[in-house]
């Protein structure tokens, strides 16, 4: 039993697992190392991604010896976004850290973490693998143009958006919902509610076992995460200053060219049907298509996100948490067993 137990958390580590067997207890032990007796009270909550090796096991096992542990195993794989925001909204710390299950990153930087974050009284401490040693074609070519779209169009000034490893204030990071593959932009979109973020050098360790579970077909869903992101910082509250001049453009053009029919066939009586029928198909498309596919894309991802926060529901589903706290434990329980009453409570 460790003294944190009787007290609320101080810190909470949270970490997401998907197929992490080969990582599980090393990890485990090298955040017990760093924390124990120095940051508490602490709680650690492993999130399993439904993993499908001995991950939960072996999770659910370390839960059962120590105390500060709590494991949520979500119904089904959501992806890393998912299974963060679920941690988050179980973390109880004053201060949440969050970090990988792979053991690409190094517990030992927690203390240069927290110590960055406390001297400067900044909202977020994000990680930055200055030096990085995944292959370049694959990894950091595409990622360094991803950090700098992201950079550009946030208008927030950090090298690595992609690293998991941060440190958040609590009323922070619980004012953000997560959707999507969001978590790479929770910066850009935390310094939309005026948090300041400073960037802490951390190490890149190669990944000691297993394979990684990314690779360059996430790219596309980066890409338009990182428009809807665009979007949300900077036109959510006048959208039609995004869409109108994309649709102005188009009509513009669609007029343009049905005009120059319209003369042509006043001037010279030209068969329009019989010469410039796709033309003039072309110039209604322009204006009626225009502006309705590019505006129903963006009214729709404003009408999803109202709706799932206005209704409160959660974006994933627990299966079980494993906690010897019995108290928190019945909470939490209480909490599962409301969510699961609740109808689509896997959807949020």
């Amino acid at each position: 039993m460790f003294a944190s137990e009787a007290e609320n958390p101080r810190y909470s580590i949270v970490v997401p697992f998907h197929n992490e067997q080969e990582s599980v207890r090393a990890l485990y032990q090298q955040l017990a190392d760093v924390i124990t007796d120095r940051y508490e009270p602490v709680e650690f909550v492993f999130i399993d991604d439904h993993s499908t090796d001995a991950t939960n096991e072996l999770l659910s096992d370390i839960a059962k010896r120590d105390s500060r542990v709590v494991v949520i195993r979500l119904k089904r794989n959501y992806g890393q976004t998912v299974a963060l925001a679920a941690g988050f909204d179980y973390a109880e710390g004053d201060v949440i850290i969050s970090m990988d299950g792979d053991l690409q990153h190094d517990p030992a930087d927690i203390p240069k973490m927290l110590e960055v974050f406390e001297q400067t009284g900044c909202d977020i401490a994000s990680g930055w693998r200055k030096n990085r040693v995944d292959n370049f074609l694959l990894r950091r070519a595409p990622s360094r143009v991803a950090n700098w779209l992201m950079s550009k169009l946030s208008g927030v000034n950090i090298h690595d958006f992609g690293t998991t490893f941060k440190v958040y204030r609590k009323d922070t990071i619980k004012q953000i919902k997560l959707y999507g593959e969001m978590h790479r932009f929770i910066p850009a979109l935390a310094s939309w509610n005026g948090a300041t973020i400073v960037e802490v050098p951390i190490k890149n360790i190669e990944r000691p076992g297993g394979h990684s579970h990314y690779g360059l077909s996430r790219t596309v869903r980066v890409l338009f995460d990182l428009l809807t992101v665009r979007f949300l910082l900077k036109y959510v509250t006048r959208p039609l200053h995004f869409f109108g001049p994309l649709g102005l453009l188009s009509t513009t053009i669609g007029l343009a060219i049905n005009i120059w029919l319209i003369v042509d066939k006043a001037l010279n009586g030209t068969d329009l049907f019989d010469k410039h029928g796709p033309l003039m198909l072309l110039g209604l498309v322009l204006i009626l298509a225009g502006v309705q596919l590019v505006s129903s894309g963006l009214i729709g991802e404003m009408l999803s996100r109202t709706y799932f926060e206005s209704q409160g529901k959660p974006i994933y589903s627990i299966e079980r948490i494993t906690t010897v706290r019995d108290q928190r434990s019945e909470v939490r329980d209480q909490k599962s067993e409301v969510r699961s009453e609740r109808p689509d409570a896997s959807l949020r």
